[in-house]
């Protein structure tokens, strides 16, 4: 599957199941949000979250100036449904945001499928202020016990497949050496384990619901709903290795455009507007607000 066959794959996947990730990561033993969170209730300025679907972190930033985008209709709206907000509409490779703006960039499980990956993670430097944070929760391939592993392979293996065709495996355990590349300080990076309760055949058709899967067949797709419903019962858990990475833009390289930035400035002359708080926001296009957008991730 080519770029553009996978972005209109991945526009329509999250147009048709709004909130996926956050209803998946409800089955979860502790929120993964709250830990994606943590590194960023302190931070000074505005939190941008990237790629912010159902925008699930706002709930765990509710003291923070924060603003969600996203490209996906469906996603901003079940967002703006939930009174979460503000909320932009705008491409992950094409922030419209004026730079050095950001005090930090949240990146949901979004970064292993955004593409393209370079423009992506230059834009984010970009619209970053000198020291700004980015903190992004990704997948991990490590960490699985044999027992975790002979559980994932029974899913995979319903679901016809061995692995979810990512546009970018190597940011999952190999983010933060993908983030110094792309000139960015890493601070820490850190693996944990969260568990999934799959005690009812609904739970177990989420988890394959929320998995990558773009040649899944209509037949396949049924088979394995009732294979993963018979898997399923009181009791039944699955390991989740998720890894956090918190990174900054260094200072010392204030006034460079990092190769791969894209230089994207369409937000960089905006008028400023006022947020739901009332506080003034530079750099940002007019949002959607808590509204259901007109027009994820």
């Amino acid at each position: 599957m080519d770029e553009r066959d996978w972005r209109r794959y991945l526009s329509a996947y999250h147009d048709s199941r709004p909130g996926i990730t956050e209803r998946l990561f409800q089955l979860a033993d502790t929120s993964p949000y709250a830990w994606l969170a943590g590194p960023l209730r302190a931070v000074p300025g505005t939190v941008l979250d990237l790629a912010c679907g159902s925008a699930p972190t706002r709930d765990f930033l509710p003291g923070n100036d924060w603003v969600g985008i996203d490209l996906s209709q469906g996603e901003l709206a079940e967002a703006a449904r939930r009174g979460r907000g503000p909320l932009v509409r705008a491409s992950a490779d094409a922030l419209p945001v004026a730079s050095g703006t950001i005090g930090a960039v949240c990146a949901a499980m979004c970064l292993p499928v955004l593409t393209p990956l370079p423009q992506v993670l230059g834009g984010i430097r970009r619209v970053l202020r000198p020291g700004g944070m980015l903190a992004a929760l990704v997948p991990a391939q490590s960490g699985l016990s044999v027992s975790g592993l002979l559980g994932w392979a029974r899913v995979m293996s319903a679901l016809g497949t061995m692995r979810q065709p990512w546009p970018n495996p190597q940011a999952r355990d190999g983010l933060a050496a993908l983030l110094r590349t792309a000139g960015f300080r890493v601070y820490s990076d850190e693996r944990r384990i969260f568990t999934l309760a799959l005690d009812s055949p609904d739970a177990a058709a989420l988890l394959g619901d929320a998995l990558y899967l773009p040649d899944l067949t209509p037949r396949r797709t049924e088979h394995a709903r009732r294979t993963l419903a018979g898997w399923a019962r009181p009791g039944r858990r699955l390991p989740l290795p998720l890894r956090l990475v918190v990174a900054e833009r260094p200072a010392d390289h204030a006034g460079q455009e990092h190769v791969g930035s894209g230089a994207h400035q369409t937000g960089a002359h905006v008028r400023p507007h006022r947020s739901r708080r009332g506080a003034p926001r530079a750099g940002l296009p007019r949002c959607c607000g808590s509204r259901r957008p007109g027009g994820w991730s």
